[in-house]
């Protein structure tokens, strides 16, 4: 059977995947520093000028790793908060989205690596930088679309709320990750969206306090 023609700009692509694709693996077994654009190359079957005539260098790779599984996990944030529902309902599946998709994520290790190549690459660190806003402008924006679906006001300010959130899901992935038996899923989940759910779940409580008293001595 015979099988399409690629274009010049499909087989440049098709080259540039299976490189992202062994770059990837290898990463992911033996970390960044300890592979060799030699080891990429060999194993995608291409030659080392083909890999430089697609990438920069191993960072550039790994940056664009990591942008695709910052992608993903923003998807499936936005996926939960699509899906609607009550405030304090919708806060516990978008931690636990959110948690299952990192500590559970082979990527994790990557990103802690990306951030220590970063001190001594400029242009790592601004990629980073650039992902980490993009993530939390993200988890800030949901967290006012739970707020607006419960009819409700955040007590704190939304981008706070978000690096506080993200921040308290990096560690617990870090502390996971050396301590694999300690920390349970469950647990961490729960805890993390009681927190969410008392800064933003309280002011609503408040507001009907309030129409309460304002009812009795009406």
């Amino acid at each position: 059977m015979d099988h399409e023609r690629l274009t010049r700009a499909q087989r440049k692509q098709q080259t540039r995947e299976r490189l992202f694709d062994a770059a990837r693996t290898a990463f992911l077994e033996k970390g960044v520093a300890a592979t060799s654009v030699e080891e990429i190359a060999e194993a995608a079957g291409y030659t080392r000028g083909a890999f430089y005539s697609n990438f920069g260098g191993k960072q550039e790779v790994l940056a664009e790793l990591l942008r695709r599984d910052a992608v993903l996990a923003r998807e499936n944030l936005q996926a939960v908060v699509e899906k609607g529902g009550t405030l304090k309902d919708t806060l516990a599946r978008a931690i636990a989205c959110y948690s299952n998709g990192e500590l559970d994520s082979d990527c994790f290790p990557l990103w802690i690596e990306a951030q220590l190549l970063a001190r001594r690459d400029n242009l790592l660190g601004e990629r980073l930088d650039v992902l980490r806003r993009e993530t939390l402008v993200h988890v800030s924006n949901c967290m006012r679309t739970f707020a607006e679906d419960a009819d409700g006001a955040l007590r704190v300010d939304a981008g706070a709320l978000a690096v506080a959130l993200v921040s308290l899901c990096d560690g617990i992935q870090l502390f996971r990750m050396c301590n694999p038996q300690t920390a349970k899923d469950l647990a961490i989940q729960s805890v993390l969206a009681e927190l969410a759910s008392c800064m933003s779940w309280q002011t609503r409580e408040k507001k009907r306090a309030d129409a309460h008293r304002a009812k009795e001595t009406a």
